[in-house]
């Protein structure tokens, strides 16, 4: 049996009044000890951040006294099984529960902690989540939410899903645009966020049958929702200022974020190649120094790591299996500004409104359509 808070000991429980994120410590390329590194980061910019980190809790320990940081901030659960990045979903949903995945889940399913963050398989932490937390009333399929650099004066824009689920139909969609305009809203601080479906082309009549019933369904909750549809956008839209929110299926999404990524690490690539042809570039490098390392900031995936599982009861934030202890760390902080705007709450009032509206519009279509029918009958029968 899971100990409630009131229950937990002075020296489980997380102190003070702080944001307690559960963080997995295993499962991640680079191991437990650059999770704690990513921990201490956070910790040192945040003094209103608190963790329980899940592993094996003697490693655990010894990795926490080393930074200073730290200490009276960190709570530990025992874990002695991991998930890795070769594990098979289906095998994990039936044999996971002794892991640190599970646990660091488990965390926030008890209210023990305000939100989760793993660097572990994607697709094994998306099916655990999915038990443990289960789905949102009126969700059929969760999505990936995730940050794309853009010329928008945020700095980014929220692109979902990315790899949750490779198929989507236009209710799907529908529910990605609500709940992407919901994540911008507390995640960027957007009022009216602007939503854009991701196609071949612009034009209304372009793109597959699903694609244009999602088009007439997101438009027609534009208002009800609180935001703006731009209508269809292409992929040279999706670092654009056309849209704040780009909505697509799990395959296109996860093809475009990788393509993005291996693209930034190309122009890393080029660039340090050029600066190094001559003596004068390697000169110019030098004097362009500021300005270049402005760039690799803006361009760099590691600033802006973390896909945000929406549609869950819970905030559950996955960082890159190969993060580093700066992705780690902004891992953590997009889990942080997410509990601290009680954004799981609000994501989940406006998924069951929005619900409650779709049936009623659904309700109110279908009875129309009966009267129609009887309206036809009667004409006949006279």
């Amino acid at each position: 049996m899971t100990a409630t808070p009131d229950q937990m000991s002075d020296q489980t429980r997380p102190q003070g009044d702080r944001i307690v994120i559960s963080v997995d410590a295993m499962g991640g390329d680079a191991g437990p000890g650059v999770v704690v590194a990513g921990m201490a980061k956070s910790a040192k910019k945040n003094p209103d951040i608190g963790f329980i980190l899940h592993g094996p809790e003697k490693q655990l320990k010894k990795l926490v006294a080393r930074r200073r940081i730290l200490a009276g901030r960190v709570s530990f659960r025992d874990a002695s099984d991991v998930v890795t990045m070769e594990d098979k979903p289906s095998h994990v949903m039936r044999h996971g529960k002794s892991t640190s995945m599970w646990s660091t889940l488990a965390a926030v399913r008890d209210g023990e902690a305000h939100g989760a963050v793993s660097c572990g398989n994607t697709g094994a932490l998306m099916a655990l989540s999915m038990l443990c937390l289960r789905k949102l009333p009126g969700v059929s399929r969760p999505a990936i939410a995730v940050l794309w650099p853009s010329r928008n004066a945020q700095g980014f824009n929220v692109m979902l899903d990315v790899g949750a689920d490779v198929r989507a139909d236009a209710q799907d969609l529908l529910q990605y645009a609500l709940m992407g305009a919901s994540y911008a809203r507390n995640g960027m601080n957007l009022p009216r966020p602007r939503i854009g479906l991701l196609n071949v082309g612009t034009e209304e009549n372009k793109g597959r049958p699903e694609l244009k019933e999602a088009h007439g369904l997101i438009a027609q909750f534009a208002d009800q929702a609180n935001f703006d549809f731009v209508g269809f956008v292409e992929g040279r839209d999706i670092p654009g200022n056309v849209a704040d929110v780009i909505v697509t299926d799990g395959f296109t999404g996860n093809v475009a974020i990788k393509t993005g990524e291996g693209t930034a690490s190309l122009i890393g690539e080029l660039l340090r190649e050029a600066f190094r042809y001559s003596p004068l570039s390697r000169l110019a490098s030098v004097l362009a120094i500021t300005s270049l390392k402005r760039l690799q900031k803006r361009i760099d995936p590691s600033r802006v790591n973390g896909g945000v599982f929406l549609g869950l009861n819970g905030t559950v934030v996955k960082s890159h299996g190969g993060a580093d202890a700066t992705g780690v760390s902004a891992a953590i902080k997009l889990a942080f500004q997410l509990a601290q705007s009680g954004f799981a709450e609000r994501l989940a009032a406006r998924v069951a409104s929005t619900a409650a509206l779709a049936e009623d519009a659904q309700a109110a279509t279908e009875a129309a359509a009966g009267t129609a029918n009887q309206k036809n009958e009667g004409g006949q029968k006279a």
